[in-house]
């Protein structure tokens, strides 16, 4: 893939399921299996918002994710465009592993850090850019997430042509850098990163090594993560409708995601006290 195109459309060539095709509901993990849970946030886990600022994580959402990444022996990662430092304020300051801005941050399991980051002069070029395209394209509002900017359209264009036009025609200025697709958003960010790379390198370590994937998206980011997922024999799963996919699975909602999470974590007691019969071990509650 050339980098001036859309990164999002790097995934076509795993063959994604045509259009026509129904997605089934996802399954609930079986005693021989172990999973890893890596979960996208905006449109998956919550509900979008008029500006990614007022987004709302209630106390049920956040206790949830908690208990589910002690049962899991901490094989939870949160995978989002947002930077770690705004997952970190939604969630409370959690412990799990993260990877922000489409993986240009990662945050692993043990608390260590892998950050690609620009130097001052780089971040300023990027942001003069995105500052003269929304001077230029009406409705469109600049979120700075340092090493990327977000180019929301607030217009009411459902292809954000305008947007979409203006935004390839500024990769002329900057060579090293892509455009990611996502709900009413074109990023540009620096090339060669995306979610499903982010969850190669989750993987390769602990508690992650030698667990099933199970990746939940609702956008064209997250297409990345699913065709990671896929070629490790795991679990994709789509939130929403939208298709083309690469899913296996889809789930209506973030209100249907959290049932099934509620779901996946009264299924991962029962087969641990299956594992365990007879055994004091507390029972951790959907």
């Amino acid at each position: 893939m050339s980098f001036v195109k859309v990164a999002a459309v790097s995934v076509q060539a795993n063959h994604p399921m045509p259009a026509s095709t129904p997605l089934p509901a996802p399954p609930l993990p079986a005693a021989h299996e172990s999973w890893a849970l890596f979960l996208d946030v905006d449109g998956s886990l919550i509900d979008f918002a008029d500006r990614p600022e007022r987004v709302h994580v209630s106390k049920t959402l956040a206790t949830l994710l908690g208990e589910l990444h002690s049962a899991l022996g901490g094989a939870l990662a949160l995978v989002s465009g947002r930077p770690i430092e705004d997952l970190t304020r939604l969630f409370g300051a959690p412990p799990w592993a993260m990877a922000g801005v489409h993986g240009l941050q990662l945050r692993h399991a043990d608390g260590g850090r892998r950050d690609i980051e620009l130097d001052h002069a780089e971040q300023q070029r990027l942001r003069r850019a995105a500052g003269g395209l929304a001077a230029r394209v009406p409705h469109v509002m600049v979120e700075d997430k340092g090493i990327a900017v977000a180019l929301h359209d607030r217009s009411d264009d459902p292809g954000m042509r305008a947007l979409r036009e203006a935004a390839e025609a500024l990769l002329e200025e900057l060579p090293d850098y892509e455009l990611q697709l996502g709900h009413r958003v074109i990023e540009i960010k620096p090339a060669g990163m995306d979610k499903g790379q982010a969850v190669a390198e989750l993987l390769a370590r602990p508690p992650f090594h030698g667990r099933m994937p199970v990746y939940v998206g609702d956008d064209f980011t997250d297409e990345h993560g699913f065709a990671t997922a896929n070629l490790e024999n795991g679990i994709s799963i789509r939130v929403g409708t939208r298709e083309p996919s690469l899913a296996q699975y889809t789930l209506s909602s973030p209100a249907a995601v959290q049932a099934w999470l509620a779901r996946v974590l009264h299924a991962l007691g029962a087969t641990l006290d299956d594992q365990h019969p007879g055994g004091t071990r507390q029972r951790i509650r959907p």
